[in-house]
């Protein structure tokens, strides 16, 4: 038995890898990457059989951010020419949500830029929200910044399943990537979610010049967060950012991540998210024998590859699709 097997095993058994062991998962040669993948698979196949999560963003509101996030092009400092607008109108996060029902997407995901939401701005998603449910009861994800108490209670009452806000890197690590905010901020908006009856869901952006220990301890991190879902964004560096140009990653590498996460999170919602086309490139079937939930269509600011696409990705592995109905089941049965 390989040494991959043996720690899929000791996860299985309800055990956690040591320090050590994770960072050897990162170090993992190349040459044993389809060996560490099926180990990865083992655990995957344990807690979520072969169906995929699937998600969608809404972009509602762009740009016009007061912080100074160096991977962002909506932050204050980017220069990055995207398109600037407030809060979309109800009827086209309607839309987005049609949309989502008819592909047959578990999550739709409202997200805005900016520091935190207004009361305004909360009061808009809330009655969309309303609808929304009644509607499609579809599974929703708000991730509007930070937030305070009264506010994520709102969001509850009006049905919002989930509230996503990441940590983005490790807590040594975070102070090089922002200063207009602090970890501890990210940290108490994730357990003020738990605590308003939200599922918490909160993820990384890897190859923003952290080190290989860095990616542990954010695996490590959210870990003791328990967050239900967690997104694993690789860097998509943007022109116009202070990240500009950054290019650390490497397909093999990406996957080495993922297996960690699923390590790590064995029980948890693992999604491949932003920059997967550009850094997992021609291995991003691979990614799903860790990971249990893709986005499907563009991101934030950058594109994404075609909706047919990921379906034909996901039809061609023999994964199965988590349905809108199935969602719903699992919303009720609280998974």
């Amino acid at each position: 038995m390989n040494q991959w097997m043996e720690l899929a095993n000791k996860v299985l058994d309800g055990g956690c890898i040591t320090n050590d062991e994770a960072l050897s998962i990162l170090a993992c040669p190349d040459d044993d990457v389809l060996l560490l993948m099926h180990s990865s698979f083992q655990i995957r196949k344990q807690y979520f059989g072969k169906k995929v999560k699937l998600n969608m963003i809404m972009n509602a509101k762009s740009g016009l951010c007061p912080e100074n996030c160096g991977y962002c092009s909506q932050s204050s400092i980017s220069k990055a020419p995207i398109d600037t607008y407030k809060m979309v109108d109800k009827e086209t996060l309607l839309n987005g949500a049609k949309r989502a029902y008819e592909l047959n997407i578990g999550t739709y995901c409202i997200v805005a830029s900016g520091r935190g939401p207004s009361n305004k701005e909360i009061d808009h998603v809330v009655d969309a929200v309303r609808e929304i449910k009644d509607t499609y009861g579809m599974k929703i994800c708000a991730c509007l910044g930070i937030l305070r108490p009264e506010q994520a209670v709102r969001l509850k009452e009006a049905g919002v399943d989930r509230y996503n806000h990441n940590i983005n890197t490790s807590e040594q690590h975070h102070s090089n990537i922002t200063t207009s905010h602090t970890y501890d901020d990210r940290v108490s908006t994730v357990e003020m979610a738990k605590s308003s009856g939200m599922s918490p869901c909160s993820g990384v952006i890897v190859g923003m010049k952290e080190s290989r220990q860095d990616v542990v301890n954010m695996a490590n991190n959210l870990k003791a967060l328990d967050a239900d879902s967690i997104p694993v964004n690789f860097l998509h560096a943007i022109d116009g950012t202070p990240l500009e140009g950054v290019k650390e990653l490497n397909p093999l590498y990406c996957l080495k991540v993922l297996a960690l996460f699923r390590f790590i999170n064995p029980t948890k919602e693992i999604r491949i998210s932003g920059g997967r086309e550009v850094n997992l490139r021609s291995l991003q079937p691979l990614g799903l024998y860790a990971a249990n939930s893709i986005f499907v269509g563009d991101y934030l600011t950058t594109a994404g590859q075609e909706d047919s696409e990921d379906h034909k990705m996901l039809l061609d592995l023999g994964f199965e699709v988590e349905s809108v109905e199935e969602m719903k089941e699992n919303l009720a049965a609280g998974k």
